[in-house]
């Protein structure tokens, strides 16, 4: 489990192809490639397992499968070496949880549609796949590209989130464009809340 709050940017080194699969090798700070082999660490708000890790100069790396279904819900399948992402390390017994819940499963992409400057901050504009987008709500929580956010509004598929400027500054969002597509995992409660709903 994790908490969409990002500890450190890590940058694509390399990945291999392999019969609809992918591993990636990620460059990062020591202390997350120091992880032991076996543990998940969220990339781009993926839960991956380290398979393998080491250091290379002053930075650590390790590596990561990536599976056919993996590729298919999410954007990694777009990542090349130099590309930047999001890293958090799991969550251990007596962490903060500063953000929300979050399983690292990601639900389906979201599209960015806008990002519009507000004071120091961007209000930043998706569209979710419909089957996704009643699990969406104001005021409620998702996880975008591993970052924990709160919904401002909804409006049919579109709904809207607010990057303040730490959290530009500490992520990838200081990237992100107009016509992204971004890794969305929806809240768990509201998966729960809406499963009941349709048992009763």
């Amino acid at each position: 489990m994790f908490t969409g709050i990002v500890t450190d940017l890590g940058e694509i080194a390399a990945v291999e192809r392999r019969a609809g699969e992918m591993r990636a090798r990620i460059l990062c700070d020591p202390r997350i490639a120091a992880a032991d082999i076996g543990a998940s660490i969220a990339c781009d708000g993926v839960c991956l397992t380290v398979v393998a890790h080491g250091r290379e100069g002053e930075r650590g790396w390790f590596e990561a499968d990536v599976s056919a279904e993996t590729l298919a819900r999410t954007n990694l399948g777009r990542w090349t070496p130099g590309r930047r992402v999001n890293l958090e390390r799991a969550l251990r017994v007596g962490d903060e949880l500063g953000g929300h819940i979050v399983s690292g499963h990601v639900d389906g992409l979201a599209r960015i549609e806008s990002m519009t400057p507000d004071g120091d901050s961007t209000r930043v504009r998706l569209t979710a796949p419909h089957a996704l987008a009643r699990f969406i709500a104001p005021k409620g929580s998702v996880a975008l590209n591993g970052v924990s956010l709160t919904v401002n509004e909804v409006e049919g598929d579109s709904f809207g989130v607010n990057i303040i400027p730490h959290t530009r500054e500490r992520t990838t969002w200081s990237e992100a464009r107009p016509g992204d597509e971004a890794n969305l995992e929806i809240d768990t409660l509201a998966r729960y809340v809406a499963r009941l709903a349709e048992a009763g």
